[in-house]
């Protein structure tokens, strides 16, 4: 049966979810990675196990909805809730299979800029990094969430918050960075992966897409998954129906989904 009409944050949600393993200590951030995970544990992950910056550890979905990752509900029956110190030292110590990020803007090689970009000759100041940097450079691989808009694209990010692949090559292993970098890339249009190399390159586009309506949004010459690794640019499933509605219980009004 086809799913219902859905929006591209629920699509998003839906691709977020994928890249959690069964088994994957995922470490949970705000807005879509906290349905992402709550939809993983749900289904194709029921051994997964999510960490929060705040310190709390869950190994099932919330039993309400989260506007954020300290509201009561992620408390109740959570598996621990102890302190940032112990969430970081667990990233400091190797356990985060898949971190999720996001940013203003994004490079080539999948660095990140929370901190700030200039508009005109006035340089505005964003929210900073909070954890991200220290997920960037610490978990095993990173998925990045963000909307497309070709502003968040450029050549070189204007302040690298959070490390991907650097310059790409060996980058990270030359600057003693011990985590895998960015490993997936969802937009509201695709889903984007990385070479060897570390550089970003088109795995999908969503329905309803035309790999034209992306290719002029980058200020490189972007390449593609033929580009790559032979094989045919994808469609990115949409959520099924059983997933769709999950992600409606655990965001019944579509605050972070509408």
């Amino acid at each position: 049966m086809e799913s219902e009409a859905y929006t591209d944050r629920e699509l998003m949600v839906a691709a977020a979810a994928r890249e959690i393993d069964d088994g994957d200590v995922a470490f949970v951030g705000m807005r879509l990675p906290l349905i992402a995970f709550q939809v993983a544990v749900s289904t194709h992950a029921t051994n997964a196990l999510s960490v929060f910056e705040s310190g709390v550890v869950r190994d099932d979905p919330a039993d309400g909805f989260l506007h954020t990752m300290c509201d009561l509900p992620n408390l109740d029956h959570a598996v621990s809730t102890t302190s940032m110190i112990d969430i970081m030292s667990r990233l400091q110590r190797g356990d985060i299979d898949v971190g999720f990020l996001g940013g203003a803007e994004i490079d080539r090689y999948g660095n990140l800029n929370t901190t700030r970009v200039s508009s005109g000759s006035r340089q505005i100041r964003l929210p900073g990094s909070g954890g991200a940097c220290d997920i960037a450079c610490l978990s095993q691989r990173t998925v990045i969430l963000m909307p497309h808009e070709p502003r968040r694209f450029v050549q070189n990010v204007t302040y690298n918050t959070s490390p991907g692949h650097g310059e790409g090559g060996d980058w990270r292993e030359r600057n003693s960075v011990a985590g895998g970098g960015p490993e997936t890339l969802v937009t509201t249009k695709a889903t984007f992966s990385f070479d060897d190399d570390g550089e970003m390159y088109v795995e999908s586009v969503h329905p309803g897409v035309d790999l034209d309506d992306i290719v002029d949004d980058f200020p490189w010459d972007l390449r593609t998954a033929k580009d790559v690794t032979g094989d045919a640019v994808g469609r990115t499933d949409p959520p099924s129906q059983t997933v769709l509605d999950l992600i409606r219980k655990f965001d019944p009004d579509g605050f972070w989904t509408r």
